[in-house]
């Protein structure tokens, strides 16, 4: 085989495989947009780093959680709308948890669009990025925050566990309660391989996220 010919078939053999590579790289960015627009999380600010506010950020999130106004949305849209009608509701339960253990801080809470680094729940890691959220803010909300995934509904299980939780910074991760079934029936294959194996996709969706930010 001549020169010209090899170089021919070396050069179409690694346009091939960056073809190939390229729509792998398209096809799992399209996927991890779609992850992103698939959840509703739920994001609980406290006041400050003092233990006293990190204690009643952990009251705060066990009251909302266990009483149950998240739990019958059968849909993302469904859990959104459920949120936004009980923001009022949703703040005054947090609030009567603060005055009863004497804080008078004030409560806030929204539906909103918030920037997220990537954050480990159990055997899933959520990458990061933009997600929608409710987002229950207590007093300056400097503190140290406790999130979970709202819909699908996989931090409720956790609920009726969390009063016999020791209240420590540690707190977040002896939270969590695996729920295989709602994990399987919420996500798809490719999206349960996103939230198990993060290493495998971390380059590349840090590489699309740096692309997409350029043409948003």
């Amino acid at each position: 085989m001549n020169k010209p010919s090899w170089r021919i078939m070396a050069a179409g053999l690694i346009l091939t495989i960056l073809i190939s590579n390229m729509s792998s790289f398209i096809s799992d960015g399209i996927k991890l947009e779609e992850l992103r627009g698939s959840v509703l999380r739920l994001h609980i600010l406290a006041n400050s780093d003092s233990a006293e506010d990190q204690r009643l950020k952990l009251m705060v999130r066990d009251e909302l959680l266990g009483s149950g106004m998240f739990s019958s949305a059968a849909d993302l849209s469904e859990a959104e709308r459920i949120a936004e009608e009980k923001l009022p509701e949703i703040v005054q339960t947090a609030e009567k948890v603060l005055r009863r253990n004497g804080c008078c801080d004030n409560v806030t809470a929204e539906l909103a669009d918030v920037d997220f680094d990537e954050r480990v729940y159990g055997d899933i890691t959520m990458p990061a990025g933009r997600y929608r959220a409710l987002r229950i803010k207590i007093g300056t909300a400097n503190g140290h925050n406790w999130w979970c995934v709202m819909y699908p509904p996989l931090c409720l299980p956790a609920a009726c566990e969390m009063t016999e939780i020791a209240e420590d910074k540690d707190s977040e991760e002896k939270t969590v309660t695996d729920d295989k079934e709602a994990e399987e029936e919420c996500f798809d294959e490719k999206e349960l391989d996103i939230l198990k194996k993060p290493k495998k996709y971390k380059l590349k969706f840090a590489l699309w996220d740096k692309i997409k930010s350029v043409f948003d």
